[in-house]
């Protein structure tokens, strides 16, 4: 059975500590700027299939990626070269798949971060050129033309025996690699009506927003429409424009509200428990038995001036068991705060994996008042 070690466990019960302590203290208010998002002002997602050119050596192989080298005749023909009948079987041309966030309000000319990924079976881009490439949008229209030189972090080196990889030479990245071309149709600033959309949410930091908004800008201009979403209506004739509006609303502040959660990670024995998580009073006991048996063969031969004997080959096995005797049962008194949570966890002296399995069998005894996440 796996055990975590001692100055492991030691090093993560003083981490917790810490995070207890940091969850304690008392909320600190945040800017709406930076736990809402306003209605139009978001990326677009762009997409586009083009080729990158000038490998050396590491491209598609066209027997096996029949469509790069369809997509290279068609290309050619563009350009004027007829290669229908020409068997070509170079290996410095791939197929990539080119994608791109369009920033909102962005104007024709502005210059946006491309990324490009091998779409066949190429080893690397390393040294490409990728030939312009139309990016789409979700309604099928271009807006943004990429092309340029492909920037590759990773790298990958073979030789007879042994082939060095780091990173991935198949994903790369172009700056300002492509233009865009097409504008998206929203004016904010002759909008009189906008939503804003928590982040995280939550009925009291809606209301919140809602009453900060009111009070700051002096005017009932905001109201809560559900638990994510806040509307807000400029008057007729207000002395501030739309853009003015949501300028002042971004630089008020709020504290946040929050649900008490318990986030586990089972695969890395990640453990975050909120600050307002509460135990009702339960006892907890933890113990495992742990059999570890270990094999040390030793030789047993005749000494040296012995008339008869031979050299055998005598088993030596120990074998420990640990029935978790030294475990101890722990009781948390009711309506416990996290503090008192993690300090009773600590007595058992328990390991981050075994925490998850109490804190699950906390909640389904129904004594945890909160929500467990499993992620």
């Amino acid at each position: 059975m796996f055990s975590l070690g001692k100055t492991f466990r030691i090093a993560l019960l003083t981490l917790m500590a810490a995070l207890v302590g940091i969850q304690s203290a008392s909320a600190v208010p945040s800017r709406i700027k930076d736990i809402v998002t306003i209605e139009g002002i978001r990326e677009n997602q762009l997409i586009g299939y083009g080729l990158v050119v000038g490998l050396n050596g590491t491209g598609d192989i066209f027997l096996n990626v029949p469509y790069t080298q369809q997509s290279l005749t068609a290309m050619l023909e563009r350009l004027g070269v007829n290669s229908k009948e020409i068997i070509m079987r170079p290996e410095n041309v791939a197929a990539v798949m080119v994608t791109a966030s369009l920033p909102s309000f962005s104007r024709q000319g502005t210059r946006i971060d491309v990324s490009v990924s091998s779409l066949g079976d190429a080893e690397s881009l390393l040294g490409g050129t990728l030939i312009a490439t139309p990016l789409l949008g979700a309604d099928g229209e271009v807006y943004a033309v990429a092309q340029g030189g492909v920037a590759v972090a990773g790298f990958s080196a073979q030789g007879e025996a042994a082939t060095v990889t780091q990173g991935v030479p198949t994903n790369g990245r172009i700056a300002n690699g492509a233009i865009v071309e097409r504008e998206l149709p929203f004016e904010l600033a002759d909008m009189n009506s906008v939503k804003l959309s928590l982040h995280n949410p939550d009925l009291t930091t809606a209301r919140r927003i809602t009453a900060a908004i009111n009070t700051g800008l002096t005017n009932e201009m905001a109201r809560t429409l559900d638990p994510s979403t806040i509307q807000i209506e400029r008057p007729v004739g207000y002395r501030l424009a739309m853009v003015d509006i949501l300028t002042e609303i971004e630089q008020l502040t709020v504290t946040p509200d929050q649900r008490a959660k318990v986030i586990i990670d089972e695969r890395t024995g990640i453990i975050v428990i909120g600050a307002d998580v509460r135990i009702n009073s339960v006892a907890i006991a933890q113990g495992n038995l742990t059999i570890s048996i270990t094999e040390e063969p030793q030789v047993s031969q005749p000494g040296a001036f012995a008339q008869g004997g031979q050299t055998e080959v005598v088993n030596r096995t120990g074998i420990e068991v640990d029935d978790g005797s030294d475990k101890r049962l722990t009781v948390l008194e009711p309506a416990v705060t996290l503090q008192d949570l993690v300090d009773g966890l600590n007595a058992l002296g328990i390991g981050p994996r075994d925490m998850i399995s109490i804190l699950q069998a906390v909640k389904a005894s129904g004594a945890m008042q909160a929500e467990i996440q499993v992620m």
